[in-house]
């Protein structure tokens, strides 16, 4: 995948695709028009442009998913602790908790997510 980010609108129109898919070409620019009020072409040009970063795939006017929301999301992740934090994790998890405290719920589910990746 060439561009792992997505613009607001992309990301708008990622997460209905995400959310109905598979579905037809006719049914998102339905969806499009009612959500964004674009035209037929705008749909498309968008579809083409996530299309081609290799997220949806539109075969004979069948729209489908190449990549989850959550493989997305988790692709996007990795990307900004490798570029902004030389790829450590404590460091990023540092800088996100130096101006947020985390509550007691979130750290034992970051527990939880440690110890079950001790296990793998």
């Amino acid at each position: 995948m060439n561009e792992v980010r997505l613009g607001v609108i992309e990301s708008r129109f990622a997460d209905i695709v995400w959310e109905k898919a598979p579905l037809t070409t006719a049914e998102l620019i339905r969806l499009c028009e009612a959500e964004f009020d674009w035209k037929r072409t705008t749909t498309y040009t968008v579809l083409k442009r996530l299309s081609e970063r290799g997220i949806f795939k539109n075969d004979n006017g069948t729209v489908t998913v190449l990549i989850s929301k959550d493989e997305f999301y988790s692709m996007q992740s990795e990307k900004v602790v490798k570029e902004s934090f030389g790829g450590s994790l404590p460091a990023f998890i540092a800088a996100f908790t130096s101006r947020q405290n985390l509550s007691d719920d979130e750290i034992a589910e970051i527990r939880a997510i440690i110890e079950n990746m001790k296990r793998s």
